[in-house]
């Protein structure tokens, strides 16, 4: 990364809150789902069953703690969000049932959604000029946190012992709840004031649905990497199964190093729909590279799914640039919370049938199914820069200009300590 430490005082701050949880993600990630069948010995479909129940019920929550956030003031409730989800973890411990492992992790569910609607005020309001960029940075910082938590995940996979899997699920909760404490030390925001328009223009605003729709779609290329690439690697190739190691570390090591970087290129909504368009190109190179990985020799299908994986992640810095642009930049400053919100929809929906979405196509149906995915990933980054286009017409915003240089007249947010 171009600088270990962001230059202000507050941006340390949540800098330092999003690394601290992120080790607890990265631990749940990696063995989250392990603790509840090896654990709590709950069958593995049940598991599947209520994770994608917790997936749905968060979709909306979003949306309605980023509106109070935006009213409200953003800090608390971002730290609030961050206890329930402390204590919802904690929670794991008692969820012994079926019914009490889907409460416990639709509450944690809810819980990280309205985390991530509720943090984009304090994103904004501190990120500094261009917040994009320091959304950039904290996403490079995710993935060091994430990739600590698994390595300590991986000590509780190797043990796999009960009292194990319980360290494990102790250490998230303590890793949120600090990331809570953390925020103490910084100041609070105090909401813009409400400008007329509907109360939940976010719904009604058409362009930044369709933008929402489209990065939902380019959003399953995410579980490419951790479901649709290991299945097809054990099952359709002749690499060894320890190559998924590899490309997890090429893929994590490359975001830490560029993604602050792939930022910088993209300054504008104009500039963050071309991204898309060549995300989409990469995905669909990418993903006909791993078709072609299928019947061939060992040394053959290595280099294929290596280079594939190098494709793959250049697109995943185009799209997330893209995402961080055109999210921010076309939402109005007042209302930033409730946008952010909405455009965790389609993360969510993703979520949601990616899985499954992926499996069929790629895995079920084989190499025709790389093809007919990476063409709908090509398809969606083709549609991305009219979305753009529309979305500025709409808000009537010139070609690279962004909302925080036409709120001039507005009253600027004060901040208090605390």
């Amino acid at each position: 990364m171009p600088a270990l430490l962001p230059d202000s005082p507050p941006q340390r701050v949540l800098a330092a809150s999003n690394f601290v949880y992120t080790l607890g993600s990265g631990l749940y990630l990696t063995a989250g789902v392990l603790y509840f069948t090896q654990a709590v010995h709950l069958p593995a479909a049940r598991v599947g069953l209520g994770l994608g129940a917790a997936g749905i019920v968060a979709l909306g929550v979003g949306i309605a703690v980023g509106h109070l956030a935006d009213r409200r003031g953003a800090r608390g409730i971002y730290a609030t969000t961050l206890a329930v989800q402390a204590l919802a973890t904690a929670g794991f411990l008692w969820a012994d049932s079926f019914w009490l492992f889907v409460l416990a992790v639709g509450v944690a569910g809810g819980g990280k959604a309205a985390g991530s609607a509720s943090r984009s005020p304090l994103i904004r309001h501190y990120g500094g000029a261009r917040p994009q960029a320091f959304r950039a940075y904290l996403r490079a910082v995710t993935n060091v946190g994430i990739s600590l938590g698994a390595l300590a995940a991986g000590w509780v996979v190797q043990v796999g012992t009960v009292p194990a899997y319980r360290l494990l699920v102790v250490g998230n909760a303590v890793a949120f709840a600090a990331s809570a404490v953390l925020l103490v030390r910084l100041p609070s925001v105090k909401p813009l004031a409400a400008t007329a328009g509907p109360r939940w223009g976010a719904l009604r605003d058409g362009p930044y649905l369709a933008l929402t729709a489209l990065d939902g779609v380019m959003t399953v290329q995410f579980r490419v990497l951790t479901v649709a690439l290991p299945l097809w690697l054990v099952s359709a190739t002749s690499a060894p199964h320890s190559l998924i190691s590899v490309v997890v570390l090429l893929n994590t090591v490359t975001i830490v190093l560029f993604q602050v970087r792939a930022g910088r290129n993209v300054a504008s909504p104009a500039a963050g729909g071309i991204a898309y368009r060549r995300a989409g190109v990469a995905f669909l190179v990418s993903c006909s590279l791993i078709s072609l990985s299928a019947g061939t020799p060992a040394w053959a299908a290595v280099t294929l799914l290596v280079v594939a994986m190098v494709i793959h992640t250049i697109g995943e810095l185009w799209h997330a640039a893209a995402g961080f642009e055109v999210s921010y930049a076309l939402a109005p400053q007042h209302a930033t919370g409730q946008y952010l919100g909405v455009f965790g929809l389609g993360a969510g929906l993703a979520e949601a049938v990616g899985p499954a979405l992926l499996i069929s196509l790629c895995i079920t149906w084989g190499r025709p199914g790389w093809y007919v995915v990476g063409a709908m990933f090509a398809l969606t980054g083709l549609a991305a820069p009219s979305a753009v286009r529309w979305a500025q017409r709409k808000g009537a915003r010139p070609a690279g200009a962004s909302p925080e240089n036409e709120v001039a007249a507005a009253p600027v947010p004060s901040t208090v300590a605390g």
